[in-house]
């Protein structure tokens, strides 16, 4: 194996979105360093099950909605 190439494998933190925190090893950011996830398996629909609300405050749904209000949209 070339020397030198390869980038440093060390642990970070992860944090989930219901808080909890777990160590995992990585070639992403430094050691030591804390990764939030906005989404992860606990919470995304794909692998929960549930069907998530639109949560759109001031996005492109709510311009459109703003916008053609009235018109049967």
């Amino acid at each position: 194996m070339k020397k030198d190439i390869h980038p440093d494998y060390h642990l970070i933190d992860v944090k989930m979105t219901d808080g909890t925190i777990f160590q995992t090893k990585t070639t992403w950011g430094k050691e030591g360093d804390q990764m939030a996830l906005d989404i992860d398996p606990l919470a995304h629909p794909a692998w929960t099950g549930q069907t998530a609300k639109l949560m759109d405050t001031g996005g492109r749904v709510s311009k459109f909605k703003n916008k053609y209000e009235g018109l049967g949209f």
